[in-house]
């Protein structure tokens, strides 16, 4: 596959949708946040690989598949600028992240830990447990709106202030709910400087633009390969930089092994093989298109609907204007109701009247919106699609 030339090379991004399954008639999917599809060539490659492992069923298994967990691993930390023993393969970001949080063993009663509205669900509840796990004091924020690069790096800088006791925070690198993009390499050095570690939810960062883990400062990190990687669903990563294992613990009192002592940290079980051996094949291909041409395409289909909409006096787009805070992920919010009821029914009638498929989300302070995510095969008639209909309605 060829690269396109640029985020407005329409022919060139065309020739990379054709590499993913074509659009179902009279659909225009703008939630691509769901999961990432993959290309077919993945899907091909996935299909031959489970006919394989189911034909060479446990011999494979126990004497073949070794070498392509090791290439997977390789890969992953490739992409991410780190080294293979920083990275254990997980079933998605969620089993990752869930490992690092129950995992960080630099607490003790008194005391405390941070997250933001923004975090997900299942990290808030993982940060939440802590309480019980560990003995230590929940703080929750809710992130500033309308929000500025400045204002961000201040709300967890007052946050630490406020609660000197705070050891550890839950930083998400782009927001599920809004698409919000934190400052995360700037609020993780000034944690640092406060003896705070962050752990770090990038499940819908990596693939959507470039992550290198060294030069953000990360320590610890989950990551998907299914949502824009175009892994099969069910491939994840976790990375731990090797100075800091050890304030990791083994999952549930698991045997560290000394030639791989990063994978202790978490248990999956079986997985799935075949999905393993075929995000090879995804990553390749991904990396012919290049995360930074990725995070520059699908910041200019966003810009396309997005900042027009701003006029609109209806509806509040909840992403900045400032390309440092988002990429594709944005949503909008009705403003004469924030309810949960009346964003569905938008959702709803933006679905059935003009076949734009989006998705609500709740758990921001300030009210429900509706995501709106464009992919590798958005095109920006889908976008002026949803802006005329916005203005419309």
């Amino acid at each position: 596959m060829t690269a396109p030339a640029g985020p407005q090379d329409d022919a060139g991004w065309a020739r990379v949708a054709e590499a993913f399954p074509a659009r179902p008639d009279g659909l225009i999917n703008l939630e691509y946040g769901a999961f990432g599809q993959m290309p077919r060539a993945v899907e091909a490659a996935f299909a031959r690989y489970t006919a394989q492992v189911n034909r060479e069923g446990a011999s494979f298994t126990r004497r073949g598949f070794a070498p392509y967990y090791l290439k997977l691993r390789q890969a992953v930390a490739m992409a991410l600028n780190a080294d293979p023993s920083e990275i254990a393969l997980t079933r998605n970001a969620t089993e990752a992240l869930q490992a690092l949080i129950g995992g960080y063993n630099r607490l003790k009663a008194g005391d405390a830990v941070l997250f933001a509205d923004h975090d997900y669900d299942s990290m808030q509840t993982a940060m939440a447990w802590l309480k019980i796990r560990r003995g230590v004091e929940v703080v929750r924020i809710a992130l500033p709106h309308p929000a500025t690069h400045q204002n961000l790096i201040d709300a967890y800088d007052d946050a630490l202030k406020t609660h000197p006791n705070i050891r550890m925070i839950l930083l998400t690198h782009l927001g599920h709910r809004s698409g919000l993009r934190l400052p995360v390499r700037e609020i993780v050095s000034m944690a640092r400087t406060r003896g705070v570690d962050a752990i770090v939810d990038s499940a819908h960062a990596w693939g959507q633009s470039p992550v290198d883990v060294k030069a953000e400062g990360l320590d610890f990190a989950g990551f998907n390969l299914h949502k824009w990687i175009g892994a099969p669903v069910g491939v994840g990563a976790m990375f731990i930089r090797k100075a800091r294992l050890n304030d990791i613990d083994p999952y549930m009192g698991e045997a560290v092994s000394e030639r791989d002592p990063v994978s202790a940290r978490v248990h999956t079980g079986t997985a799935n093989f075949a999905a393993q051996m075929a995000a090879i094949d995804a990553l390749s291909l991904h990396a012919q298109i290049g995360s930074a041409a990725c995070e520059q395409r699908f910041r200019a289909l966003r810009d396309l609907w997005a900042e027009p909409a701003r006029a609109l006096k209806t509806i509040d787009i909840l992403t900045p204007a400032d390309p440092r805070l988002h990429i594709g992920i944005t949503s909008f919010r009705l403003k004469a109701d924030p309810s949960p009821a009346a964003h569905a029914a938008f959702a709803k009638r933006l679905l059935d009247d003009q076949g734009i498929f989006t998705v609500m989300r709740t758990g921001l302070d300030r009210g429900a919106c509706i995501r709106v995510t464009p992919g590798f095969t958005s095109t920006p008639a889908d976008m002026m699609r949803l802006l005329s209909t916005l203005e419309r309605l």
